[in-house]
């Protein structure tokens, strides 16, 4: 198999670019994409450093993010499993990216810029829920947001309310292929409890 090694030869394979795909790209968060991203409580926080990328998956039951002004998005984060990948990668790579989804839209809003990581205890105090605190803020600089066409989840039909949860391995059974000896069955049914007494 041979790799292609530079960008003429790639963008060859292609047809010219829709002017409309570099038109659309807004340089801060105008009233629409401040009320699409209002409507999102799904985000995938993409971020790259030393050890190589990260995507984390971030979600809430209000808006997953908060507009602070069309330059600058906040986002709390919520307890997980402390490995802090996007975190670690953040304090030493600033640049990140966010795409947001709303279900039952094709269409899906990405937003790059650079993000610090704060411990500001006002801050994470303007997220409390439930008398529990974030440890920490992810505060962006919107450098780019645009939406991106509905092809991909068109294709995929990813809101077309199927359950396929039966065709997947559970978290238990990919922790078995690990650790032959572990429990899978009894953590799988434990976790959904469990889980919710940490969501926060």
């Amino acid at each position: 198999m041979q790799a292609i090694s530079s960008i003429s030869d790639l963008e060859a394979l292609y047809d010219v670019v829709n002017p409309l795909s570099i038109e659309k790209v807004a340089r801060q968060l105008t009233p629409l994409y401040q009320q699409w991203i209002n409507a999102s409580r799904f985000v995938v926080l993409s971020t790259v450093g030393p050890e190589g990328t990260d995507a984390s998956p971030r979600g809430d039951v209000d808006p997953v993010v908060h507009i602070a002004d069309p330059g600058t998005i906040m986002m709390p984060d919520w307890r997980g499993n402390n490995r802090l990948d996007s975190l670690k990668n953040i304090v030493r790579d600033e640049r990140v990216s966010l795409m947001f989804m709303v279900p039952g839209c094709t269409n899906v809003v990405r937003v790059n810029g650079t993000a610090i990581v704060t411990a500001d205890e006002t801050l994470c105090a303007r997220f409390e829920k439930k008398n529990i605190l974030p440890r920490s803020v992810i505060v962006m600089k919107v450098g780019e947001a645009y939406f991106q066409c509905a092809k991909a989840l068109m294709r995929s039909r990813l809101w077309a309310g199927e359950d396929e949860s039966d065709k997947t391995p559970s978290a238990g059974d990919f922790l078995r292929e690990v650790k032959e000896d572990f429990d899978a069955e009894g953590y799988d049914k434990s976790y959904p409890e469990y889980a919710q007494t940490r969501l926060w």
